[in-house]
């Protein structure tokens, strides 16, 4: 499939994807186990392979909108978290556990990459695994780690965690605890599957994806900054 122009290859890239969005957001309401981002990814993989459109020159023409757009979404999960109800709620309680998530889900992976002898560069990118791509991205920067390999890093984080959280959900039936959980593990995609769940859970993963990326972003440079000294 050819496009005539750039511009007619952007509005039609943008359209392909904002279908398997609504496709795939009706079918998550009618089928809740349903991962709405993965299934999203796999209906614009379909419709290229239907329309025969190269998936390189699609993502040529696509990623600059969704990227330009990618900050102001980040920015705006700021209007959920103004419409929390803060009254009574466990600050103290809240801060450790985002404090403990930022921290755990940054060494744990960068120690498990030690472990298995992954080269130096590498390390660092795992040290952005826990928060979302704007902030992880900026974060890599800093450290001097690989932004490719910390940007995969980030996706596959985020697609694992929001795919298999409504399994792990099971026995769990506080959307506070849902929400802040899939925003610390998954923090994007874990957000998205939040809101699907309810808009409690919504909030609460938007507070956990917000905090923690502050906080992430604040310590990490600093402590990779003094072990290299």
């Amino acid at each position: 499939m050819t496009f005539d122009s750039v511009l007619t290859a952007t509005l039609a890239a943008i359209l392909l994807t904002l279908v398997a969005h609504v496709i795939a957001r009706i079918l998550a309401r009618k089928l809740p186990w349903l991962p709405m981002v993965i299934t999203a990814l796999a209906l614009v993989l379909l419709f290229l392979f239907v329309l025969q459109w190269d998936y390189n020159h699609y993502y040529s023409v696509a990623k600059p909108v969704f990227d330009h757009l990618l900050g102001y979404v980040t920015v705006l999960l700021a209007v959920p978290l103004a419409a929390m109800n803060f009254k009574g709620l466990p600050v103290k309680k809240l801060t450790l556990i985002v404090m403990i998530a930022s921290v755990v889900g940054a060494l744990l992976p960068m120690s498990l990459a030690y472990l298995l002898s992954l080269s130096h560069e590498t390390i660092l990118a795992f040290a952005t695994r826990s928060v979302t791509t704007p902030i992880g991205l900026s974060v890599a920067d800093l450290i001097k780690a690989p932004l490719a390999m910390a940007n995969l890093i980030i996706i596959v984080s985020g697609l694992v965690g929001g795919s298999l959280a409504r399994f792990l959900f099971g026995r769990v039936d506080d959307d506070r605890a849902k929400g802040l959980a899939l925003g610390l593990a998954a923090h994007a995609f874990g957000t998205v599957e939040a809101w699907q769940i309810s808009h409690t859970a919504g909030r609460y993963a938007a507070f956990g994806l917000a905090v923690n990326g502050l906080v992430t972003a604040i310590w990490v440079p600093i402590f990779v900054s003094a072990v290299a000294l």
